[in-house]
């Protein structure tokens, strides 16, 4: 029998010291983070909750670390990220990211590079089936309510303020964009296990906030519906896209080349 081990981090805000004064407050993400570990438990995972203060870079990586220990081929991991998302720019050059920019999770503490996630899921066994969902902006390959852009706080760093941050903490990020790669260039970018990551938004676009939960996490609840849904993970995609407007588009993005297999699985099986 495959183990099934979950984590999710949901932040309200972050830590104002370490984002120049900005807390990034939201409403929704502690409840997206709380509702997608229940489905998970519903389904057979064993979860761990990070929620806001304990969404640190050290804390994330720990329990991912953990997991990789315990998961064998066959098993699976299911992560969810509920919170704003960032970008920085990509020194390591343009056949990394394309638009010449990496995407990030904006954890309690400092930003979380998407080549950071990689590097974590490159521990894992390679016969491990690992399952991303992520509700925040600029997400569509980290690896707004329905509605007006006035309806809704976008899950999203601003640019000004990306700015500001990267400029305080450029040497930082540009040397651990360029250690990442080398440790890339070392395990194989082919050589990671297989993943599937189900985002919020396409990376040009940001992803809204809500009274309860985030639009994303929202659709993908309604369409999930206690387990009524049968589908495969492209039907789930498409079946929580017809639920978001066109300037919030999901978007299913794989790596590590997972098979037809998996991809056919009904979402969530362990």
């Amino acid at each position: 029998m495959p183990t099934g081990l979950s984590l999710h981090v949901g932040l309200n805000q972050v830590d104002p010291d370490r984002y120049g004064g900005w807390d990034g407050t939201l409403l929704a993400c502690e409840n997206d983070a709380r509702d997608m570990a229940r489905l998970a438990r519903a389904a057979g995972f064993a979860d761990t909750v990070l929620l806001t203060r304990e969404g640190t870079v050290d804390g994330v990586t720990g329990a991912l670390r953990a997991a990789a220990e315990r998961l064998a081929a066959g098993d699976i991991l299911l992560f969810t990220y509920s919170g704003h998302g960032g970008q920085v720019p990509d020194v390591t050059g343009p056949d990394d990211e394309p638009d010449r920019r990496d995407e990030t999770l904006v954890l309690y503490d400092r930003q979380f590079l998407d080549d950071e996630v990689q590097q974590e899921f490159r521990r894992f066994d390679h016969g491990v089936r690992i399952v991303t969902f992520f509700d925040c902006c600029h997400s569509g390959s980290s690896v707004e309510l329905p509605g007006t852009a006035e309806a809704a706080t976008g899950r999203y760093l601003p640019e000004p303020r990306q700015i500001e941050l990267y400029e305080r903490d450029r040497a930082f990020y540009d040397d651990l964009q360029r250690d990442l790669a080398k440790a890339a260039a070392v395990t194989g970018d082919g050589q990671g296990p297989p993943v599937i990551l189900i985002s919020a938004c396409q990376d040009n676009q940001t992803a809204a906030d809500g009274p309860v939960n985030g639009a994303f996490t929202g659709a993908l609840l309604e369409v999930w519906d206690d387990g009524v849904f049968r589908g495969d993970y492209p039907a789930f995609h498409r079946a929580i896209q017809r639920r978001l407007p066109p300037t919030q588009s999901p978007n299913l993005y794989t790596t590590g080349a997972p098979e037809p297999a998996f991809l056919g699985q009904r979402p969530f099986t362990v």
